[in-house]
């Protein structure tokens, strides 16, 4: 396991781009998902939570952030068999 990756392999980094994909879904679950690869789903999201965080004062994020991540750990594991 290198420390540092070339740039020139295939997913040099991609892990830490994961790591910072978590830490964006918990402030952003559409866009997190938008970015893991899911764009369609992500266009879908998008109005949802902004309607599901202002009627429900933000009681329903933590759904969306635990779909984010599921959605992102699902890329991720896609990413890690081919």
């Amino acid at each position: 396991m290198q420390l540092f990756p070339s740039a020139l392999e295939p997913n040099a980094g991609s892990h830490h781009l994961h790591f910072m994909n978590y830490v964006l879904a918990i402030l952003l679950p559409p866009l997190s998902i938008f970015l893991a690869g899911r764009v369609i789903l992500g266009i879908i999201i998008a109005p949802i939570w902004l309607l599901a965080i202002i009627f429900s004062g933000g009681l329903t994020h933590p759904m969306f952030v635990l779909l984010a991540w599921f959605v992102i750990f699902e890329r991720r594991n896609a990413d890690a068999r081919g």
